[in-house]
């Protein structure tokens, strides 16, 4: 689809200012002024909603257990951290059809996809950087070895996924490597009661189509669920069109998940799950901007895990053993720099241990303590015209958690970890958390702070290009973060709010300097205010909306680029008819003014705000069967998340949902 807009980037001189507003044109005031009263319309638009106390009983809109925070199940009261989820039933409701999109709605998280549907995806996490979010799916851990240790988001469809956790601030001591930023935790549904099957098809703008099967079920004994999903698009140009550019760039992805977990005895459980994918893009060539070629980009991904869990003393004693595998191969070519390939592989063993018990005549506290190992492998194969070289590290881990509830109003954690790496130095971090509950009034303070280390990957440690000399001696990026914020229900907990300030500190950042890597002298900071409420408004209406402000500056202090210093989303679910079986969403993000990096001579340059309003609308024909109807940026804004990169237009999407019990279809099925 051709932009009859024009681009929406402004371009600054290498000599630029550093302040945040060094621009001083109408077009950027303007902008601004945009961005401010969006985020605070976005901000307040619930809390004003939730004005008058709905009619019908009130129930909390907030999860009642979450695992990411604690590596244990946990009440959600008794976390001190900043964590937010985003269940199966919003996304299907939504109609969010990749995770990334989905992110986009949760405060602290600013979202860059470099163009076309399955493009490269990145998630930053409170300004931290892209390969310092850890990311894992039903337990592995899928940031890859070969990209820089991180997970590229673009094809991650939300396909059968059972809720997401998105745990924010430094989160080392029960994750390791990479959680400096951040956790984004996504978990699949399991199967449940006599077998279903679900199917979906769905047609749309773009040559879109996405069709998808899966089959689930479970027992006392046991639970399974499989699903396979095919996508495909011919996408739009992936160099942006309004520059110029006209080649459409196709997407395809083919996805295959199971699960399947056996209780032979009341105390033991053994789960295995896996996932593959098969990932084709078209992509466009970038020296100084990106303009159409004939490049290309083939992936696959897979991965598996298998856990014993044994649970003992009435389900207070736990022993955890898993083990897991993932690997990502991905050949590159048909430009100007030829045929490359690289595979990421990651093998991890873990014991873990958690045991809880109760001393009521000592403050009538709570007390869990959780104690891990950890065994963690890592290889990067690079292969190139020149050469192919393979390296890979190692590292084992001890961690610990220890979880105090006092008076079941106060609520601690405090836990550390060392790890033992056979490369560059050791490291140890902590961490610790508090929350105070007042049930009086609805409220809750929570705080948490701690330490988290970023090990350099192995390209920059090793280097596999001409161009590119590995540094042996780097050290590993260090991270000291905190944040403190207030929560208050109103209503019965029919409205729920909450404000959270956040700073972090990054010593040792690992840059590219020339043809080398090195560690920055200085330190990068980053601190902001994350705003967040839900609102059951009445009835069937649900509102929910946040907005986080960020600034962000690096040890020369200069603001570091693809952070946005204003994110804002707002949503609005109404469920109506006899049992809800007519449904409408409305979801509307803000992305302000962010900077970027062009090339050739080097420079900033500002990417524009902009806004984005999707409408979906579903309608239940039966128990079985389901229409949908989904409208995606029908404001036909023209942007761009990375300098000179296009993004989709106004585009339209529809299909079928269908939902049975295939024993019913057999002859004398109940």
């Amino acid at each position: 689809m051709q932009r009859k807009k024009t681009s929406q980037t402004k371009t600054e001189t290498e000599n630029r200012d550093t302040s945040d507003t060094s621009d001083t044109s109408d077009t950027g005031d303007r902008g601004r002024r945009r961005g401010f009263t969006a985020a605070l319309l976005v901000a307040l638009a619930p809390a004003a909603a939730g004005a008058a106390e709905p009619s019908t009983g009130g129930t909390t809109l907030l999860p009642e257990t979450v695992v990411t925070a604690t590596r244990t199940e946990t009440e959600s009261r008794r976390i001190g951290s900043a964590i937010s989820v985003i269940t199966g039933e919003e996304l299907e409701r939504r109609q969010t059809r990749f995770v990334a999109d989905a992110l986009r709605t949760i405060p602290g998280l600013a979202v860059n996809r470099t163009s076309t549907f399955g493009s490269s995806t990145d998630i930053r996490i409170r300004g931290a950087e892209a390969n310092q979010t850890l990311v894992l799916i039903d337990g592995v851990e899928v940031n890859d070895p070969a990209l820089s240790s991180q997970f590229n988001f673009g094809n991650l469809l939300t396909t059968d996924i059972e809720r997401i956790e998105i745990l924010r601030g430094p989160q080392s001591v029960l994750y390791g490597s990479d959680a400096v930023g951040g956790v984004v935790n996504i978990i699949t549904k399991r199967g449940r009661g006599a077998p279903v099957a679900t199917g979906k098809v769905e047609y749309g703008s773009f040559d879109t189509i996405e069709t998808s099967a899966g089959l689930s079920g479970g027992g006392e004994q046991y639970d399974f669920a499989i699903s396979g999903t095919y996508f495909k698009t011919d996408g739009v140009s992936a160099a942006n069109e309004s520059r110029g550019n006209s080649e459409n760039d196709r997407n395809r992805n083919k996805t295959a998940q199971g699960k399947l977990s056996l209780r032979p005895l009341d105390i033991l459980e053994v789960t295995v799950n896996g996932r593959w994918q098969r990932s084709k893009l078209d992509t466009d060539a970038f020296s100084t901007v990106a303009a159409d070629d004939s490049s290309f980009s083939n992936g696959i991904e897979k991965f598996g895990r298998g856990e014993i869990k044994l649970s003992l003393l009435d389900d207070r004693w736990q022993h955890i053993l898993s083990g897991s595998l993932f690997n990502n191969k991905l050949e590159s070519g048909g430009g100007a720099f030829g045929d490359s390939g690289t595979e990421g592989d990651k093998t991890t063993w873990q014991y873990q241990t958690n045991f809880s018990f109760e001393t009521p005549a000592v403050a009538d506290a709570t007390h869990t303590v959780t104690v891990g190992f950890e065994d963690e492998k890592e290889s990067l194969t690079s292969i190139s015209a020149f050469s192919a070289i393979r390296r890979e590290i190692d590292t084992q881990s001890i961690f610990g958690l220890y979880q105090l509830g006092l008076f079941d109003r106060l609520f601690l954690s405090g836990g550390g970890r060392f790890d033992d790496n056979d490369i560059f130095a050791d490291a140890g971090t902590w961490r610790a958390t508090a929350a105070l509950a007042f049930p009086e009034t609805g409220s809750k303070l929570h705080a948490s702070g701690g330490t988290a280390t970023k090990n350099p990957t192995l390209f920059e440690l090793f280097g596999f290009t001409s161009n590119f000399t590995g540094n042996p001696n780097l050290e590993p990026e260090q991270s000291t973060g905190f944040d403190v914020g207030v929560e208050q229900k109103l209503f019965g907990g029919r409205v729920v709010g909450d404000v959270t300030f956040f700073y972090n500190r990054i010593s040792n950042l690992i840059q590219g300097f020339g043809n080398t890597a090195v560690n920055l002298d200085g330190i990068t900071r980053a601190k902001g205010i994350e705003v967040s409420a839900k609102a059951q408004i009445l009835d069937g209406l649900d509102v929910t909306g946040s907005y986080t402000w960020t600034t962000t500056r690096d040890g020369g202090g200069e603001q570091l680029v693809r952070r946005p210093r204003h994110i804002a989303s707002l949503n609005a679910n109404y469920g109506f008819l006899e049992k809800k079986k007519a449904n409408i969403n409305l979801g509307l993000r803000y992305n302000g003014d962010q900077r970027d990096v062009a090339f050739g001579p080097t420079r900033r340059v500002t990417l524009q705000s902009y806004i984005l309003l999707d409408i979906a609308a579903s309608y239940r024909v039966t128990d079985a069967v389901e229409l949908f109807i989904r409208g995606e940026n029908l404001l036909d804004e023209d942007y761009e998340e990375v300098f000179t990169f296009g993004t989709p237009g106004i585009s339209a999407f529809g299909g079928v949902r269908v939902r049975f019990e295939p024993l019913k279809l057999l002859p004398g099925g109940a």
